[in-house]
């Protein structure tokens, strides 16, 4: 009981001395500092949240200082704090909100604890099954926040970099901007994410790019990079990395760039993430002309089971092979 009393006492009378590190992209710190004049160290990590029914009914109650960082049609995403802040006006927000309203049944199967799977999709499958998928998710109406930011509806003043296209600014079929991702609180730097967004349509995923745009994602990863570092100084272009999603959330090209200490999470993850120099290295190396791509080559990937492509394409697939 005393060695308990003792060990209380102690933070109390820690003194900073600076921030050593901070990771989990900013939910855990390191301080070192001393008490009674000798070293310490001091980790901070914020709790698991609270799972039972009656405090998450509470939960939104609770929050306070609530400032808004954006809106794009169905998505909005603010800064809070949790508790009141009446006894400390000075209190900085310590929660990241990301609403989706109203949402669909997909977000809400995306967003659910669901089973993994390992899938092998040649060129034959993605032809016939998966490209008709994409297809039906394009005709959703699912990119309307992506063109509200293209056309110039949305998010403008967020915008960190846009090229018009080409050497010349008028090869509109190489246009592309930067912006943040709407899952950055937009001050966490080991935590950076942002998203280079193509200006054109008809190049939907990683598999419609070909031996002839090469040059063009070549000039996208430097000026992307270039952009990355102008806007936050204290990161170097070798403390990022660049990489498509397969299959991606959504059917409209797109390049993630995020910083190297990011904790990887499942969309980081092998056989979901595809590095963009990795990418540029297989169109290389692809045999045949300019209209050789990625939609020749077979890719093994994840699928969620609770995603519609292992239940609508993946999985009748697996079904009729093991009958």
């Amino acid at each position: 009981m005393e060695d308990r009393e003792a060990s209380q006492a102690l933070i109390p009378k820690f003194k900073l001395d600076r921030l050593l590190n901070q990771d989990q992209a900013g939910r855990r710190i390191t301080l070192l500092g001393s008490i009674d004049n000798k070293p310490a160290l001091l980790t901070a990590e914020r709790a698991a949240f609270p799972s039972d029914p009656k405090t998450l009914e509470a939960f939104h109650r609770c929050l306070s200082n609530i400032a808004n960082l954006g809106t794009n049609d169905i998505y909005h995403w603010y800064l809070a704090s949790a508790g009141s802040v009446e006894s400390d006006p000075t209190r900085l927000p310590d929660l990241k909100l990301n609403l989706i309203y109203p949402c669909t049944e997909k977000h809400i199967k995306k967003y659910s604890p669901q089973g993994l799977r390992t899938v092998t999709e040649d060129p034959e499958t993605y032809l016939n099954h998966v490209r008709p998928y994409c297809v039906r998710q394009r005709e959703e109406g699912r990119l309307d926040w992506v063109f509200n930011i293209l056309e110039g509806r949305k998010e403008q003043k967020d915008i960190i970099y846009r090229d018009l296209g080409g050497r010349d600014g008028k090869d509109k079929d190489e246009a592309f901007l930067l912006t943040p991702d709407l899952n950055w609180d937009r001050k966490t730097l080991t935590s950076l994410h942002l998203l280079a967004l193509v200006e054109r349509r008809d190049i939907w995923s990683l598999r419609d790019l070909k031996k002839r745009h090469i040059e063009w994602l070549k000039h996208m990863r430097i000026k992307v990079l270039e952009a990355t570092v102008t806007k936050y100084p204290d990161i170097e272009m070798d403390q990022l990395k660049l990489y498509m999603h397969y299959q991606p959330t959504f059917y409209h090209l797109h390049i993630h760039v995020v910083h190297i200490m990011l904790e990887p999470t499942g969309t980081q993850a092998m056989g979901k993430a595809f590095g963009l120099e990795n990418v540029i290295s297989q169109l290389e190396s692809l045999a045949g002309g300019p209209e050789a791509g990625m939609a020749d080559l077979s890719l093994t990937y994840t699928l969620g089971e609770n995603y519609d492509l292992w239940n609508e394409v993946f999985l009748p697939l697996k079904s009729m092979s093991n009958g």
